[in-house]
């Protein structure tokens, strides 16, 4: 058995990982190497009934591009004219380019449906939690972004039957300055009841 990093470590790790906006980026190319370490860890994720539901779309370069005039095409399509906001346009089309990859999360149903499909969910989203660490450890950053609109992109994806896209992930080198900023939680105390 391999040497286990301590809890310290671990906790650490933990502790690191948070949500970072793309106004923090640099768009640096972020090596491949880096990514397929990201998505191995990925498929490591706990899954009942060994579904392994994850599924990821990696844009880089160009690709990234056409992302963003596809998140904002759907979007000015699907949106109504009362609705519609320049702001949120800019940002579908412009976050892509701003980020050094963008990994598309999708989930894969298992076709007989011998599991609830939340429990599916739950397997991706532990996966997506490993691709964060692992880029934590990586020294990069990213966050997990879920517009409504994502449900408009089987075309554009791709998407097999039974699968469907549960977000994007932005993934980025920091910029310099980037500020730290401070992460919080409320004690664990009040989120737990002792039995016995």
């Amino acid at each position: 058995m391999s040497q286990l990093p301590s809890a310290d470590a671990v906790r650490a790790l933990l502790q690191e990982r948070k949500s970072t906006f793309p106004a923090l980026y640099t768009n640096a190319p972020i090596d491949v190497s880096i990514i397929e370490d990201m998505l191995e860890n990925a498929n490591w994720a706990p899954n009942h009934k060994k579904t392994e539901p994850w599924r990821f779309k990696v844009y880089q370069g160009d690709a990234r591009k056409q992302l963003g005039e596809a998140l904002s095409t759907v979007y000015q399509k699907v949106v109504s004219e009362d609705s519609f906001s320049d702001r949120k346009f800019n940002k579908l089309l412009n976050n892509p380019q701003r980020s050094g990859a963008v990994i598309v999360i999708c989930m894969q149903r298992d076709p007989n449906e011998s599991l609830p499909e939340w429990e599916e969910v739950a397997a991706v989203s532990m996966a997506v939690q490993n691709i964060w660490l692992t880029a934590t450890a990586h020294g990069l950053v990213g966050y997990w972004s879920s517009p409504g609109i994502i449900k408009h992109l089987g075309d554009f994806l791709g998407l097999s039957e039974g699968e469907r896209c549960l977000g994007l992930f932005y993934l980025a080198h920091p910029k310099a300055d980037a500020p730290d900023v401070p992460r919080e939680r409320k004690p664990i105390s009040d989120k737990v009841e002792w039995k016995g």
